[in-house]
């Protein structure tokens, strides 16, 4: 199954402690180390996927992630465990450093899980403080990605695909973790036996196990319509993927492309969203990932999102 689409798509395999210190005597009139936090954190709102900004993210994920809380988000979405770690960092100190700088871990994207590693990776998940348990892609292999004819599709049937992420949603929930199937365009076509992927993973999994992440950029560009899936299968799409298109189809800041959020937030209720992440996977017209978060963080405001 394969569905060509126009425009770069690089494939989500992405396969500090914090030190303690003596607290030191303040002035009367200086703020509290908590009430710095508080006025931090007042200002914090809604998420963002790291992927977005995965290459400075490997550069110095501290300095980014610090960033990314001084543009307003409170929540992020990882995509970079290897080894173990998340960008480096033990689990431990990756959740240290996130609480140090008043970001909240949620969701974490896990395209290299295996059911040999499933439950030593879940394990890291739980110690990094993350609730969700994100599947990318069609895993263990099964995901393809032609760069020179940008096409999207996966080996597994929709059945193998169901069996697979079931027994996965098993395991997280034995961990602690919730688990969530993220899709692209591809899911929502018509296999050549008349399956819609997408549709066959909603209608053979029990929502105790396995539930979904629904990016409303890929939805939109597979045209179909998020309101019918939520009417359909209401509760069972706990994370979107907030995400613009322009008019040349492209990844756009959230607020500067056609994509109609506030008809689409009306129904958060109705869909089971319970949070909601930027992602820009990729900039355009010299426009870089860090500058592109902070006009989506005014797009999402500007829409109605808290």
């Amino acid at each position: 199954m394969k569905k060509t689409i126009g425009k770069q798509f690089i494939a989500l395999f992405i396969g500090a402690a914090l030190f303690s210190c003596k607290e030191q005597p303040k002035k009367t009139d200086e703020p509290t180390t908590n009430e710095t936090v508080e006025e931090v954190s007042k200002d914090q709102f809604g998420g963002l996927a790291l992927y977005t900004v995965r290459n400075e993210m490997g550069e110095d994920a501290k300095k980014t992630l610090k960033a990314v809380a001084d543009a307003g988000y409170k929540n992020i979405e990882a995509a970079g465990y290897e080894d173990g770690k998340f960008y480096g960092m033990s689990p431990e100190d990756f959740k240290a450093y996130l609480t140090e700088i008043s970001l909240t871990p949620v969701s974490t994207h896990q395209g290299s899980v295996t059911m040999e590693n499933a439950e030593q990776m879940m394990a890291d998940v739980k110690a990094a403080g993350f609730e969700y348990f994100v599947i990318p892609v069609p895993p263990m292999g099964t995901f393809t990605f032609d760069p020179e004819t940008r096409t999207m599709g996966m080996t597994s049937t929709p059945k193998e695909l169901s069996d697979v992420v079931n027994e996965l949603g098993q395991k997280a929930n034995a961990a602690g973790l919730q688990l969530l199937y993220h899709n692209h365009d591809f899911e929502f076509m018509e296999d050549e036996n008349g399956v819609v992927p997408i549709d066959y993973l909603l209608e053979n999994s029990d929502p105790k196990y396995v539930n979904f992440q629904m990016d409303l950029y890929w939805v939109t560009k597979a045209g179909a319509d998020p309101l019918a899936y939520f009417e359909k299968y209401p509760g069972r799409f706990k994370i979107w993927h907030v995400k613009d298109m322009d008019d040349q189809g492209r990844f756009a800041p959230v607020g500067q492309g056609g994509i109609d959020f506030k008809r689409i937030l009306d129904q958060k209720e109705k869909s089971g969203m319970e949070y909601y992440m930027v992602e820009q996977d990729m900039t355009f017209d010299g426009l870089e990932p860090l500058e592109a978060i902070k006009i989506s963080h005014e797009g999402i405001k500007e829409i109605g999102f808290e």
